[in-house]
C-alpha cells in the first residue's frame, strides 16, 4: 500500500511538474490583432463571406492567437486604396484583385487573369507548379508585401451591354467598365474604359454614364441588379477565364509572426481556392437558371459572335506583348504564364476538351 501510494504521488508530482514547465510556453505565446480591408461591397456576398471565412479559419487554427477583423470596401480604406495602405504598413493585410494595381506595376495584371488564358484549374497550377507564385512574390517585394492567391470567381461572364455586339466595330465609342488586360484590349478596339469599384457599377450603368459593364457572373451580377440595367448578357468571359483574387500581407507584419502562424495564413489562403470557387460554381448555376426562367422576357443571354472573338483574340496578342514590355518583371511573368499555358493546353484539350465537346 505504501509503495502504491508513493508511485501515485510521484506520478501526480511528475504531471504537475510537466504542467508547470509547459505553462509558461502557453502563456508566453504572443497574440496578434490584424485588420483586413477589402475592395468588395457588402452586396458581393461570396467575396465578403470568403474574407470572413478566411479570418475564421485563421482564428480557429491559431487557437485565437491571430485574429483578423474584416472590412468591406470603403469601411476602413477606399476600395482601391488597400494596396498602398498595406504597402505602407497602415494595415497588416488586404483582400482584393491584383489587376487593380496595373498603374504601379504592369506585371500585377497576369496574377488575376489573362485574356484567352488559363481556367481556374490551370491558373492555380501555374501558381504552385509553374512558378507563378514565386514571380508574384518577386513582383510585390519592392512594395514590401507578400501575396497569396485567394479564391477564384471561376470563368466570368462577358458582360452586360445596352446594345448588341454584332461586330468588332460595335466596340468603337463604347464606354465600358472593365479592368485589367481585358480593358486594354477593348480600348484597342476603340472603347473608352472606365475603372470603377464594384459598389459604383450599378449607378453608373443605370444613369448611362457607361454603356456596358462586366463584374463576375450571374450570382453577383443579379445581386448588384445589373439585369435591370442592360438587356444583353454576353458570354464567354474571354477577358477573365480564371479570375483569382489575392490575400496580401505587409511584409514586416507577416515576418513578425511565428513560423506556425505564417503557415496558417498560407494554408488558410489556399483553402479558399476550394470554398470560394465552389460557392461561385453553385450560386452562378442557380442564378443562371433564374435568369433563363424568371427574366427570359427581359434579358437575352448571348454568345459573342465568332468573328468578334477572333478579332478580340488578335488584339489581345498585341496588347499582351505591349504590356509585357513595360517592365522586366512583366516580361518574365508573361513568358512564364504563356509557356505554362502551352504546356497544359494539349492535355486539357485531350482530357477535358474532348469530354465537353462530346457531352
Amino acid at each position: 500500500m505504501e509503495r502504491r501510494a508513493f508511485l501515485l504521488k510521484a506520478g501526480v508530482m511528475t504531471a504537475g511538474a510537466a504542467a508547470v514547465l509547459d505553462a509558461p510556453n502557453v502563456i508566453a505565446q504572443p497574440k496578434f490583432q490584424w485588420r483586413m480591408p477589402t475592395s468588395w461591397p457588402p452586396a458581393a456576398d461570396i467575396l465578403i463571406d470568403g474574407a470572413r471565412q478566411f479570418a475564421r479559419i485563421v482564428d480557429e487554427m491559431s487557437q485565437g492567437r491571430l485574429k483578423i477583423q474584416v472590412f468591406a470596401g470603403g469601411e476602413l480604406i477606399p476600395p482601391f486604396g488597400v494596396f498602398d495602405a498595406c504597402s505602407q504598413g497602415t494595415v497588416e493585410m488586404y483582400n482584393s484583385a491584383s489587376y487593380y494595381w496595373a498603374g504601379k506595376e504592369a506585371a500585377t495584371q497576369w496574377f488575376t487573369a489573362m485574356p484567352f488564358g488559363l481556367n481556374p484549374l490551370g491558373t492555380y497550377a501555374w501558381y504552385y507548379e509553374g512558378g507563378g507564385l514565386k514571380l508574384w512574390e518577386e513582383t510585390y517585394a519592392p512594395f514590401n508585401m507578400v501575396p497569396r492567391p485567394s479564391g477564384s470567381t471561376g470563368p466570368q461572364a462577358g458582360g452586360w451591354f445596352r446594345k448588341k455586339i454584332s461586330s468588332i466595330a460595335d466596340y468603337k465609342g463604347l464606354k465600358m467598365r472593365i479592368p485589367g488586360l481585358g480593358g486594354k484590349v477593348i480600348a484597342r478596339a476603340g472603347s473608352t474604359v472606365v475603372l470603377l469599384p464594384a459598389g459604383e457599377i450599378y449607378t453608373a450603368i443605370e444613369r448611362g454614364t457607361i454603356d456596358a459593364t462586366e463584374w463576375v457572373g450571374p450570382h453577383d451580377d443579379m445581386k448588384f441588379g445589373l439585369h435591370n440595367t442592360a438587356k444583353y448578357y454576353y458570354f464567354p468571359g474571354w477577358h477573365e477565364p480564371g479570375t483569382t483574387g489575392e490575400f496580401t500581407f505587409n511584409k514586416k507584419a507577416y515576418e513578425s509572426l511565428p513560423a506556425d502562424l505564417r503557415r496558417i495564413l498560407d494554408y488558410a489562403a489556399a483553402s479558399m481556392h476550394t470554398f470560394e470557387y465552389m460557392a461561385y460554381f453553385r450560386k452562378n448555376s442557380e442564378a443562371m437558371r433564374k435568369l433563363r426562367t424568371d427574366f427570359k422576357n427581359k434579358v437575352e443571354i448571348l454568345t459573342f459572335p465568332k468573328e468578334v472573338m477572333t478579332e478580340l483574340r488578335k488584339l489581345s496578342v498585341d496588347v499582351l506583348k505591349e504590356e509585357s514590355e513595360k517592365s522586366p518583371i512583366a516580361k518574365k511573368v508573361h513568358a512564364s504564364y504563356t509557356k505554362f499555358q502551352q504546356l497544359v493546353s494539349d492535355f486539357a484539350q485531350v482530357s477535358e476538351g474532348s469530354y465537353y465537346e462530346w457531352i
